[in-house]
């Protein structure tokens, strides 16, 4: 046991340093100071390439920076709740296309002119996550309103009449749910019910809703975690339906395992542990080169997306979290053990000890495929996001 938390000391060191590198790294070359809000498109060495505003990115930014600001200590610095602040305030004037209209942009030009808007709910999403935790630390009641406003939207899309998200309906199309819309839908729900009982009691129907539909993603008699399937829980024809991602079914997992918690469920706890975090990863790793494959076929078939064997940062993150909050709550060892394995392959694979943060494109040996640290997809979020939550869950098991 002594030499057990020797390795967990070293581990929660070891994060706690990368995490104070990569935060340094979005906070020297990400804010825009003229306009407000974030840089993501970001170069090796922190250059920016491309000046677009993606609108779930600028909030997954201010959510990371009011989170840590909240939770350490250290972080408690004014320069980094300005900046979220700053960012906030760009997501107010700038993110939903037609005020009073909620829907929200997919890309803005940096002075925040909309450019694109996608038909789903991620943008909002995300503009949930950062007004909430905007709400967190600076008590400001208007961030909350506008946090339980979108939530409501979000969900009467969701849940009764998606015709304002703009997708046509076409007599073709399968009707059929991606596993991302109860994942985000419940991650949610943990953000606004946070040590909040008016919340928590407001959504927990939606919780359970939320959790029940993710679960009917397991399939093949338990054997397969399919990301879409029919509305009524059944497997999809096709490559739509055979489609999977180890990734999604990680972050699934550890979205579930909190959800156990707050029903004080260990049966589902276990059922989720196996369904969520054991099942993905024995499928999803590469046993030739280690790492997660990004998309499979369930049935071995070739995949149809080009980077289906390629390995991203955030698969690899999610996978860190679902590990270590398995261990944590069960006290199985050989989940802590999967935690190692996957932490070790991730800091030697996607760290870039030179310019700091991490790579986010490897090709299926573990080379870099791209050297950009930030795009239209990554932004300071899964990855600070992960060593914060590592840390957290390691002093804690320091502290048994």
């Amino acid at each position: 046991m002594e030499k057990e938390g020797e390795t967990l000391q070293a581990w929660k060191e070891r994060l706690g340093q990368e995490l104070d590198r990569v935060v340094a790294f979005w906070m020297e070359h990400s804010h825009d100071q003229e306009h407000g809000g974030f840089f993501t498109c970001l170069g090796r060495n922190g250059k920016v390439y491309d000046d677009l505003k993606y609108v779930w990115l600028q909030g997954r930014q201010v959510w990371m920076y009011c989170r840590l600001y909240r939770k350490f200590e250290r972080f408690r610095r004014p320069e980094l709740l300005d900046s979220a602040k700053a960012g906030g305030e760009f997501l107010l004037r700038y993110a939903r296309v037609a005020p009073p209209g909620k829907k929200c942009a997919f890309v803005l030009t940096r002075d925040g002119r909309p450019v694109k808007v996608q038909r789903t709910i991620f943008s909002e999403c995300f503009y949930i996550m950062a007004m909430d935790e905007l709400w967190r630390v600076t008590g400001e009641a208007r961030y909350k309103s506008e946090a339980v406003e979108m939530m409501d939207q979000i969900v009467h899309w969701v849940r009764k009449d998606p015709s304002g998200l703009g997708r046509p309906w076409l007599s073709g199309a399968p009707a059929s749910e991606s596993m991302a819309v109860p994942m985000m839908l419940l991650n949610l729900v943990e953000q606004l019910g946070e040590a909040d009982k008016e919340m928590a009691s407001k959504y927990a129907e939606l919780d359970d809703w939320c959790a029940q539909r993710i679960l009917q993603h397991v399939q093949r008699d338990g054997q397969a975690v399919l990301e879409n399937v029919s509305e009524d829980g059944k497997e999809l024809p096709g490559c739509l339906g055979r489609h999977q991602n180890a990734g999604h079914a990680l972050e699934a997992g550890w979205f579930l395992l909190r959800h156990a918690t707050r029903k004080g469920d260990p049966e589902l706890r276990a059922h989720i542990i196996d369904k969520f975090l054991l099942l993905p990863f024995r499928s999803g790793w590469d046993p030739d080169h280690g790492g997660l494959l990004y998309f499979q076929d369930v049935d071995g078939l070739c995949p149809t997306q080009l980077e289906w064997a390629m390995k991203l940062w955030w698969p690899h993150s999610e996978a860190m979290i679902a590990f270590l909050m398995g261990y944590s709550d069960s006290g199985d060892p050989a989940l802590l053990h999967l935690f190692y394995q996957v932490a070790e392959y991730t800091f030697r694979q996607f760290r870039d000890p030179e310019h700091g943060e991490w790579f986010g494109y490897l090709n299926r040996d573990g080379s870099v495929a791209l050297t950009i640290k930030g795009g239209p997809f990554k932004g300071c979020f899964h990855v600070p996001r992960c060593l914060a939550m590592c840390e957290e869950m390691l002093d804690a098991l320091l502290s048994r």
